[in-house]
């Protein structure tokens, strides 16, 4: 009876000893994963050195590894600031950043979890960043030069977190805003100076336009003027000639067939008349519309002598004579 008992106690014992071996087995050692860092505490005291991926010894029991994600983490952050010229500034910044492995028994120690990390000190971090960049700028410089109030601000942020542990990879502005009644004078400010600029074109316009007139106006000038002179040169009788030609013309009229003008004062003005009027006087002599130009001769050239005779008939002045 004793002995059955007695091996039933040794193999529960056994069975026991063995659970503990196997249990001691797994609690000697961690795997470590890519992307993460690991802090061994020894009795609550943590110990020198992270644990980078990997499987590594610790002892049973009386140790704990805590697991820190190194991999890029996002937190979006925001922020309130004063402009240089005291302009309120709302601003909304998206951080990725990661801890640094080597650091991670630095932050165990100091920030204890990634929460506390990013609660404690990336969000007040950001802040103080932010106002400092925002303090060198005026509230029309953050809008019109935004990428150097980004630089300002990762350049602050990264010094302020480095010493953390913190590697800042990139920033992202995901909102910018000032209040209603600045956006408000930025917009009159920019339809104003969208109507100055439209009345400085409209008024060189009106500028070039005029100064094209009188362009045009020395233009016209000066052909009357060297037109004046060649005419001139060629006697004074010319001008007045050409002007009531010209003078005929824009009056609509068809240009007469016979031109007769003053022999002796040749500054008169010519005198115009058409072949039917001669004919008219002179019976024997055809119209020039009923003569024909391929039958007959031209009675320019046949009859000089006639012509004079009509002129002495119409009692015009002596010397008058005939021109095609």
């Amino acid at each position: 009876m004793n002995k059955p008992n007695s091996q039933s106690i040794t193999a529960i014992i056994g069975g026991v000893i063995a659970a503990l071996l196997l249990i001691i087995g797994f609690n000697s050692y961690t795997v470590i994963n890519p992307g993460e860092a690991g802090v061994l505490s020894i009795l609550g005291k943590a110990q020198e050195g992270a644990l980078l991926e990997g499987i590594h010894f610790k002892p049973p029991i009386i140790s704990k590894v805590d697991v820190y994600d190194v991999t890029v983490q996002k937190y979006e952050v925001p922020a309130q600031s004063a402009t240089k010229d005291l302009q309120d500034l709302n601003a909304s910044f998206a951080i990725n950043f990661r801890l640094d492995p080597v650091q991670v028994v630095d932050i165990r120690r100091k920030q204890g979890t990634l929460s506390n990390v990013v609660a404690k000190v990336i969000s007040p971090q950001t802040q103080e960043s932010f106002k400092v960049a925002a303090a060198r700028k005026t509230a029309e410089e953050a809008i019109t030069r935004r990428d150097e109030l980004k630089q300002d601000f990762d350049i602050a942020l990264n010094n302020r977190l480095e010493k953390y542990g913190i590697i800042v990879l990139d920033t992202s502005v995901v909102d910018l805003n000032f209040t209603k009644a600045f956006a408000q004078a930025v917009e009159d400010k920019q339809i104003a100076e969208q109507s100055a600029q439209r009345a400085v074109y409209i008024a060189r316009e009106a500028e070039q336009k005029a100064q094209a007139d009188i362009n045009r106006a020395k233009g016209r000038a000066e052909a009357q003027r060297l037109l004046a002179d060649t005419l001139r040169a060629q006697g004074g009788s010319l001008v007045l000639q050409k002007e009531a030609i010209e003078a005929w013309r824009q009056g609509g009229s068809q240009m007469p067939n016979v031109l007769v003008m003053g022999g002796e004062n040749e500054s008169s003005v010519p005198f115009l008349f058409n072949l039917g009027d001669l004919a008219d006087v002179d019976g024997d002599r055809p119209s020039p519309q009923d003569a024909s130009p391929l039958d007959e001769p031209s009675p320019f050239e046949s009859e000089q002598q006639e012509n004079e005779d009509s002129s002495s008939s119409l009692n015009l002045p002596p010397g008058y004579g005939g021109l095609n």
